[in-house]
């Protein structure tokens, strides 16, 4: 949530930088701007209510000691008014602060100046490329075909037991799913965070903290009757953990990861897009979250998406990284990278990581702060970035590692796998 101080300072600055996003910001902007006025006057009129208040109470007490009986009760009564006026004032204020919160929470965050101009997908960013086109053999066939093949991932079953999109994974299948958040969680810790196991059942002040409400809430599950919803990704619950949370200027970086099962409602998705896993309503994703002072959040961005770059190396994929453009950037991130595979026997690139940086647009909505060495109050920073998702990476090891009569196995998986091909 954007502060009230950025907007007072330069709205038209907001205005121009939500353009980016492509996002009018005008008609709100200036109504949270009138709305802090009225705010700031209704408060004004309820100090001095207050202070005439006090000072008829001061002189109705002089007025007693002194004998002045009939003042004294003609000035109870002015109090009386005082005091009802001051209701109506309070009540005035509380009802104006909700739609003025209401206001707020509408607007996106900011996108920072090293986002590009663009309206969607397509004008996204390409700032590196690695990796070797894979040697297929003749007749490949896509993930869903070799899952068949396999028999290491089961779609129809998983449709027989929920619905579309709750693939089971099956030998070999289930176990390179577990290698490989073994192995993601392994890199994770060894480069500095601390893994946690949280919750995949979330309250509504979590999703609201993260940003998934009010924008996401058509595409998360819901469980009615307790009022959670399941997570979308372990980001929701792990940078929870900080809401409220008040962090001294020895406590930076914080630094951790976690596995979950995600799920997703993805409604409106069709085609190409839903085959197989390249598109699933449960999930699993293994995530990497910081928490930094502002001044070294971009230097934290950058080592993230080394660090999931690497990841992508040395499981010997094709990749590419892109920095959105404002069109595609989310409603949360001021700046956000993606990780791309090639899917040689699909012929398109598949998506596999997010890494974003929300400088303090989370920490407001989570009142996440720190003192600085002067003791002053500061927002922190959040970044997060999936570390990976399982799914388009597993399409991506089936099909570019597919041989005549096998699947091999990338070295580094090896260990967690406990074999070097599916046959």
């Amino acid at each position: 949530m954007l502060t009230l101080k950025t907007l007072r300072e330069d709205p038209e600055n907001v205005i121009a930088r939500l353009a980016v996003k492509h996002f009018d910001a005008r008609a709100i902007v200036e109504n949270v701007i009138a709305l802090d006025d009225r705010r700031k006057a209704l408060q004004t009129e309820s100090d001095a209510l207050l202070s005439q208040q006090k000072k008829a109470a001061d002189q109705i007490g002089a007025m007693m000691k002194e004998g002045r009986r009939e003042e004294a009760e003609a000035a109870k009564k002015e109090v009386a008014a005082l005091k009802a006026r001051s209701g109506e004032i309070l009540a005035q204020a509380e009802a104006n602060n909700k739609e003025l919160e209401s206001q707020l929470v509408l607007l996106p965050n900011m996108p920072c100046a090293l986002v590009p101009e663009g309206a969607g997908a397509e004008d996204n960013l390409v700032v590196k490329m690695g990796g070797e086109d894979p040697v297929l053999p003749e007749g490949a066939l896509p993930h869903w075909e070799l899952a068949k093949k396999y028999d290491i991932i089961d779609f129809d079953l998983g449709v027989k037991l929920t619905g579309a999109g709750f693939p089971v994974y099956k030998g070999k299948g289930a176990r390179l799913q577990r290698a490989l958040i073994n192995f993601f969680l392994d890199r994770n810790t060894a480069a500095g965070y601390r893994e946690v196991e949280p919750p995949v059942l979330v309250n509504a002040a979590s999703g609201f903290g993260t940003g998934q409400l009010p924008d996401k809430e058509g595409q998360m599950y819901y469980c009615q009757v307790d009022d959670f919803y399941l997570v979308p990704t372990a980001e929701v619950p792990v940078t929870n953990i900080f809401r409220d949370v008040i962090l001294g200027e020895n406590e930076f970086p914080q630094k951790l990861t976690a596995y979950t099962p995600c799920f997703r409602r993805e409604a409106g998705s069709y085609g190409k897009d839903v085959r197989g896993l390249n598109r699933l309503h449960q999930f699993d994703k293994v995530e990497i979250v910081r928490v930094e002072k502002p001044e070294d959040s971009y230097a934290a961005l950058d080592e993230m998406v080394a660090h999931v770059e690497k990841l992508v190396q040395d499981l010997g994929l094709r990749y590419r990284i892109l920095r959105l453009c404002g069109g595609d950037l989310s409603f949360t991130s001021a700046i956000t990278y993606d990780f791309e595979l090639w899917s040689a026997a699909q012929g398109r690139w598949l998506e596999i990581s997010s890494v974003s940086n929300f400088e303090s647009f989370q920490a407001n909505r989570l009142h996440l702060r720190y003192r600085d060495a002067s003791g002053k109050m500061q927002l922190a920073h959040t970044l997060n970035g999936s570390s990976l998702a399982l799914p388009r990476v597993v399409a991506a090891l089936l099909e570019d590692n597919q041989k005549d009569g096998y699947i091999e196995i990338p070295e580094v998986l090896r260990p967690y796998t406990g074999f070097d091909r599916i046959d």
